[in-house]
């Protein structure tokens, strides 16, 4: 299923020896890492501790953010594997876990940007990601922990369009709903459980195959608001997105962009530095009442899994899009290079490629390592994760347990397929 697309959308991580690999030389100790996974992320938190571990790194030390984040891969992504109870399980397993072992690490970033990309207004975008966010909380004080024991290693994950002032009211909404959701709802008393902490990425939708140089000035524009905004970390796109993974030459630009606002701009001396502009004020107040009635509505409908399940927020989604794409095509909407502002020209680009001997390598590694390992081991470990599975048990540990014995992510996935079925929407 994944022959021609090894290597385009990411790294390629099979094992636990491909993260050695991209450790090598990496002390666990020293950084946060990252990792944008969903369905499968309970395997790949397994191999980042597996990999502190063989460092001899406290796992208390450990430090950095999962995605975990299934239930916008049911509304905008499709990357799902499992149905949503299930998937709602590993995640609340991965918050229990979490919690006692590695009380440093993010256990998910709720996020909205894939909503955003889909289509969805501002207002939907944090309504929909907060009422995700609701899920997971709900899910996991149903499993009987403690809100103010995982609740503080909540993040999220938020896009930043070229409306600057609308980004900016967009962030501070979000923020204040985040903050009145813990503390109502579920009467949250650690100030940390109440805080948003995100992260923005610039828009990847906005960017356009047409002069990619305008790109730069979106990304640099984009990322200005989500500064403003008050984001805690920020990725820029490259240029040339849009077309293929971004060149050497495009993501160090993207990165001297953020570059530049922080040490040359001086819009982070100062936290929230738009307070108290009338303008900036009344729009956050706009967006915090849109979203507020969004969510009312997904109350109504019995919870953000039964809204998704119906298609309702799918839907909804759907129908912006289809709004914007018409007034772009009206020529409603102005996209600069698009739909106006147009030249005739073809200027030449240098776009990334991967080569296809590296799927080749990837495979023949792949190969070398099930002919290496143990497969007594393999057997015991994933007999262990289907035990966990079939009961009431963490699967963390186990799944640790099978990483170590050098496991496959498609082994350890194949053993939760055969517990807890795939997901057939609309079936």
């Amino acid at each position: 299923m994944a022959a021609g697309e090894v290597g385009k959308a990411g790294v390629a991580i099979d094992t636990l020896a491909d993260f050695e690999t991209v450790f090598d030389g990496i002390p666990l100790n020293e950084v946060s890492t990252s990792m944008t996974i969903n369905a499968p992320a309970v395997v790949l938190l397994a191999m980042y501790i597996a990999v502190g571990d063989k460092q001899g790194v406290d796992r208390a030390e450990l430090r950095g953010t999962i995605q975990n984040d299934i239930m916008k891969e049911y509304i905008a992504r499709n990357l799902f594997i499992y149905p949503p109870e299930p998937s709602m399980r590993l995640i609340t397993d991965t918050f229990a876990f979490a919690a006692d072992e590695v009380p440093k690490f993010n256990t998910i970033s709720i996020s909205g940007y894939h909503i955003r990309e889909a289509g969805s207004t501002a207002a939907q975008e944090i309504a929909f990601t907060l009422a995700n966010g609701i899920e997971y909380v709900d899910a996991a004080v149903d499993a009987g922990q403690d809100v103010d024991e995982f609740a503080p290693q909540l993040s999220f994950f938020f896009n930043a369009h070229n409306n600057i002032f609308e980004e900016v009211a967009k962030f501070r909404a979000a923020r204040r709903l985040w903050a009145s959701i813990m503390d109502e709802r579920f009467g949250a008393e650690n100030p940390k459980s109440k805080q948003l902490k995100f992260h923005a990425q610039t828009g990847g939708s906005t960017l356009t195959a047409q002069q990619i140089e305008n790109n730069v000035v979106r990304v640099g524009y984009q990322a200005l608001a989500a500064v403003l905004g008050g984001t805690q970390s920020l990725h820029t796109n490259g240029k040339d997105e849009a077309l293929s993974l971004p060149t050497e030459q495009s993501v160090r630009t993207a990165l001297r962009t953020q570059q530049i606002l922080a040490h040359e701009s001086g819009v982070a001396d100062t936290i929230d530095p738009l307070a108290g502009s009338y303008y900036v004020e009344s729009l956050t107040d706009e967006v915090e009442a849109e979203a507020r009635e969004i969510i009312d509505d997904i109350d109504e409908r019995g919870g953000m899994l039964r809204a998704v399940d119906s298609g309702f927020v799918q839907q909804r989604i759907q129908d912006v899009a289809f709004e914007r794409q018409q007034e772009i095509e009206a020529g409603e909407r102005i996209i600069v290079g698009v739909n106006e502002f147009e030249v005739d020209e073809d200027p030449e680009m240098d776009l990334e490629s991967v080569d296809e001997e590296d799927e080749q390598r990837q495979i023949e590694r792949l190969d070398e390592i099930k002919a290496d390992r143990d497969d007594d081991a393999v057997d015991d470990a994933l007999a262990a994760v289907a035990d966990a599975a079939a009961s009431d048990a963490n699967v963390l540990p186990p799944v640790i347990e099978a990483v170590k014995a050098y496991a496959t992510v498609q082994e350890i996935c194949d053993v939760f397929r055969d517990e807890f079925g795939e997901y057939q929407p609309g079936v």
